[in-house]
């Protein structure tokens, strides 16, 4: 858990923080050090984790420092109401202080506290199109958050959801240039054991993904594999 710190040591941080973020190589290493590091940065904090939505339907519990947010987590999924998904849906920031005296998610409140959390601070991330993420910190002490840990948290949010974005975007890349090179090596098959220039080989690939319903790269990866194409 983070004690309160001068500016000066906030922005040391902070730094610190981003230049970890950034040197890690995937997404989930990513949201898994966003979880640690909040709890080391967020004044309050003693859990937290992160809770995506993707497509406006999907939602789940991504990244925990333990056990206890994904308790909590199921606890909202449960009763379809809480702060993380506030957060989510609504604001930007929620502070849920005392959930002994919280009259917004009762049925929530009730449940989170029978797992000994007290408090709770939600941070939404980002919303890209259809797709959520929330960072959710979590205590067993009531008035665990104050207007240092509101502060703080959100210049982490900022730090957190451009790292895990740089941390998308790589695998994304890393993946449009395997979805090539697998095509490419199917193309290679076909073309040499056909006598097919390289169009007729993406057409003979092209179609047989529609004729099979299958996506051209999962076609393209059992060719390569197997060294046929699946029939219709």
């Amino acid at each position: 858990m983070a004690e309160h710190s001068t500016s000066e040591d906030l922005a040391a941080r902070l730094n610190e923080v981003a230049r970890t973020l950034h040197r890690l190589d995937s997404a989930q290493a990513t949201l898994d050090e966003i979880v640690r590091a909040a709890v080391g940065t967020i004044p309050g904090a003693w859990h937290a984790g992160i809770m995506t939505i993707t497509g406006k339907r999907e939602i789940r519990t991504v990244a925990t420092t333990d056990d206890v947010p994904r308790e909590v987590d199921q606890v909202q999924y449960d009763t379809g109401q809480g702060p993380c998904l506030t957060a989510l849906y609504q604001q930007k920031i929620v502070s849920a202080p005392d959930l002994s005296e919280e009259a917004r998610w009762p049925l929530f409140a009730k449940r989170a506290l029978a797992l000994d959390v007290a408090s709770m601070l939600s941070f939404r991330l980002y919303v890209e199109g259809d797709d959520l993420g929330a960072l959710n910190l979590y205590s067993p002490d009531t008035r665990a958050f104050d207007e240092d840990s509101e502060h703080v948290g959100l210049l982490f949010a900022g730090h957190a959801a451009v790292a895990l974005a740089t941390a998308q975007e790589r695998e994304h890349m890393a993946d449009a240039v395997q979805t090539r090179d697998l095509i490419g090596q199917a193309k290679g098959i076909l073309m040499e054991r056909h006598r097919l220039t390289a169009d007729q080989a993406f057409s003979v690939l092209v179609r047989t993904s529609q004729q099979n319903n299958v996506k051209l790269r999962a076609l393209a990866e059992h060719l390569t594999r197997t060294g046929e194409l699946p029939s219709r």
